[in-house]
């Protein structure tokens, strides 16, 4: 029987540079569209499979979603941007993991900072390494939490942390 595992990933790098453009619509630069693709790919050769998305309605979330969406041959179905998720706290995101988790073995959240921060703080058993500039999840970095046979859960500190990816480290 497949482990029941949830994948948090932020967002990656997006576009700051055309002045009078909102942050819900900033687009994904020319690095953060490479990053998406080498965090997918990473996800892909790991052989993970995801059975559900949920990500931000923000631009730049979205074109993360689908970027690794088509590497993963995932349908549109498995796919929900949930408008509820921009701007979400922790105690939002909990809920969110609540609602989309039943009956699957495996969730990706595609979100922003420093509400992902928080919930991958809240949920890991351990404390999730910073990198070298003192950051959890940078732009593109992957989670992993793996919660064995039981089900996923938005327990307090109740999954496994496995892996905790940065494009910088691939």
């Amino acid at each position: 029987m497949p482990e029941y595992q949830l994948f948090i990933m932020r967002h990656a790098k997006s576009d700051w540079s055309e002045e009078g453009r909102s942050d819900f619509d900033r687009p994904l630069t020319i690095r953060g569209i490479k990053a998406a693709k080498q965090m997918a790919k990473w996800l892909k050769h790991k052989q993970y499979h995801i059975d559900r998305i949920i990500c931000s309605p923000a631009l730049r979330a979205k074109q993360t979603c689908q970027l690794v969406a088509n590497t993963l041959n995932l349908s549109e179905k498995a796919v929900r941007f949930e408008s509820g998720i921009y701007d979400a706290s922790r105690y939002d995101l909990t809920a969110l993991i609540k609602q989309y988790s039943k009956g699957i073995h495996s969730l990706l959240i595609i979100e922003h900072n420093p509400s992902l921060d928080q919930l991958l703080c809240y949920l890991s058993r351990e404390p999730p390494p910073v990198n070298n500039s003192g950051k959890l999840l940078t732009t593109a970095a992957l989670a992993v939490l793996n919660y064995g046979s039981s089900a996923i859960s938005a327990t307090s500190h109740e999954a496994q942390l496995r892996y905790l990816i940065r494009p910088k480290e691939l």
